[in-house]
């Protein structure tokens, strides 16, 4: 099991959709926001996954084809 956490920035398309939610859904990644801070331009959200290392960067890349910046803040093997 690994741990990772992300800065995502959102484009303003994006503010609304439950993106977050799906990660969970689509991957095998356990979400957990660390912080967030989101209005109705912009949002950036402080995110941790926890999962296989394979499945953090599947939801990672997935973030990156919907145009969300993601920035590596901390990663952690267990």
């Amino acid at each position: 099991m690994a741990k990772k956490v992300l800065n995502l920035t959102f484009p303003k398309k994006l503010i609304k959709e439950p993106l977050i939610y799906n990660l969970g859904h689509k991957f095998k990644v356990v979400t957990n926001i660390r912080k967030a801070n989101v209005t109705g331009d912009y949002g950036w959200v402080l995110l941790e996954l926890d999962g296989d290392v394979g499945e953090i960067k599947k939801a990672e890349d997935y973030l990156k084809k919907l145009e969300i910046i993601v920035e590596d803040v901390e990663a952690q093997d267990n």
